[in-house]
């Protein structure tokens, strides 16, 4: 099934289903008002909203309405919590080669890197990215997110994979010069993490069919400035851990509520064919091509897109269609 919030009384939208095709939609307030009351008693609710897609796609679903994705808010505009993973290890290769490093520590294997981002509002799919200083460096970031209901605290890689609930896609907005001076100071992002974007639509893992994969989504990730293709990546390949991997480590110390978002880092792969899935990593390249980068970073009036096609071509999530 695929959900999507349209705008309501409150901050939190109004949750409705959305057909396959993208063209109609329905409420779902007879099971929750809105997708996080959906996730909090998800047992029950995914039983309705999943006969609500089924009536979609055999036109007898009750109050069925025209859908437009302009229209829609992030399908979570706010989230109790957003975990933030690198799961591609592709671009600390990169990072370390620039600065004349070749090895990564053990470390970096066996366990992944995860920091709390801001969660109190996520940008609609067509919202503008705010451009307040061309000095901060401005840059996106193409990822995938998960949402998960209640996880228990110490639960293990395989009990985590079935917490997931939903997949969507998310541009992670960054001020990369301003990330800089917060990294040295050694405690964390906080001004260099405006609000993020999130997809038109979140979709459950058995609405993903072949694509979706022991927690893992194949397929190819693309990433437009302009009109030209800036990476188009397999999400599933080279991702060193998966999002149960990336669950599990998070409920390590702690449970995870229900409406958690957790995500997978910017998507890369190792062969360089495929692009970046950020500015800062297509310059990171230059740099230990050429010595120097020269792609810039986001400037006023720049058109952002952030799409995922499965191998029949499908779109199952809209398109994050975004101007600075």
């Amino acid at each position: 099934m695929r959900l999507a919030s349209l705008p309501g009384r409150g901050r939190d939208g109004r949750l409705v289903v959305v057909s396959r095709d993208l063209r109609r939609c329905t409420p779902a307030a007879a099971v929750a008002d809105t997708l996080q009351q959906a996730l909090e008693r998800w047992d029950r609710a995914s039983v309705v909203l999943e006969r609500l897609a089924e009536q979609l796609e055999s036109d007898e679903a009750p109050e069925a309405t025209s859908f437009a994705i302009e229209r829609c808010l992030a399908p979570l505009p706010r989230a109790y919590q957003f975990l933030d993973g690198s799961a591609y290890l592709s671009h600390e290769n990169l990072v370390r080669s620039v600065r004349g490093s070749d090895q990564l520590p053990a470390g970096f294997y066996d366990t992944p890197l995860m920091y709390q981002g801001v969660s109190d509002h996520f940008l609609a799919p067509t919202a503008s990215i705010q451009l307040d200083d061309p000095a901060q460096g401005v840059d996106f970031e193409s990822e995938l997110a998960v949402i998960v209901d209640d996880v228990p605290q110490g639960i293990d890689r395989d009990g985590a994979l079935e917490h997931i609930k939903l997949v969507v896609l998310l541009n992670d907005v960054s001020l990369r010069n301003v990330m800089v001076d917060e990294l040295a100071r050694g405690f964390g992002f906080v001004l260099s993490k405006p609000h993020s974007s999130l997809s038109p639509l979140a979709v459950s893992p058995n609405s993903l069919g072949n694509a979706w994969q022991n927690g893992k989504l194949h397929g190819r990730l693309v990433s437009r400035l302009n009109g030209t293709v800036i990476g188009q990546p397999d999400p599933a390949q080279d991702m060193r851990f998966d999002f149960a991997d990336l669950i599990a480590y998070a409920a390590r110390t702690r449970p995870l509520a229900a409406g958690t978002l957790v995500g997978g880092g910017i998507v890369e792969n190792a062969d360089p064919a495929a692009g970046f899935s950020s500015l800062e990593r297509k310059r990171k390249a230059e740099i230990r091509l050429t010595g120097a980068a020269t792609t810039p970073f986001l400037a006023a009036g720049d058109h952002l897109e952030i799409e995922f096609f499965d191998a029949d071509g499908q779109s199952p999530f809209g398109r994050i269609d975004q101007r600075v």
